[in-house]
């Protein structure tokens, strides 16, 4: 799964309309947000560090919940942008969770498991077990 890494609110206008997953590398604004959704309407979540999540509004996150978005808390650890401007996420990634939850485990289980083997965020891990 590819993440589209975002740096700053100009960038916004760059994106296509297939992105799915999009870190905001910029502590956005109701605006920013809004226009990243309508520019994106396919857009399934949004990840965001932990300090820039805490400022996002009562109302943007109401918004993003009623367009079945989720807002996801983390970073994406060593990614260069200036390399490229998507992160992925590793197909073992995948076929470790496929192969938990084919031993019997419980997606939380599975959660615990992903969380202490990746450098990935819990919200990320449970994000990726529900879309698995």
């Amino acid at each position: 799964m590819k993440i589209r890494v975002v740096s700053s609110k100009e960038e916004i206008d760059s994106l296509g309309p297939n992105e799915e997953i999009i870190h905001l590398a910029f502590r956005p604004s109701n605006t920013d947000i809004f226009s990243l959704i309508m520019k994106c309407p396919n857009v399934k979540a949004l990840h965001i560090p932990s300090s820039y999540k805490r400022t996002i509004s009562n109302s943007a996150k109401m918004y993003l919940e009623m367009q079945g978005i989720e807002l996801l808390e983390g970073d994406v650890w060593g990614h260069r942008k200036d390399i490229n401007e998507y992160s992925e996420v590793s197909q073992s990634v995948y076929d470790r969770i496929a192969q938990y939850k084919q031993d019997g485990l419980s997606d939380e289980e599975v959660e615990d498991k992903m969380i202490r083997e990746t450098r990935l965020s819990a919200d990320f891990v449970k994000f990726l077990v529900k879309q698995g």
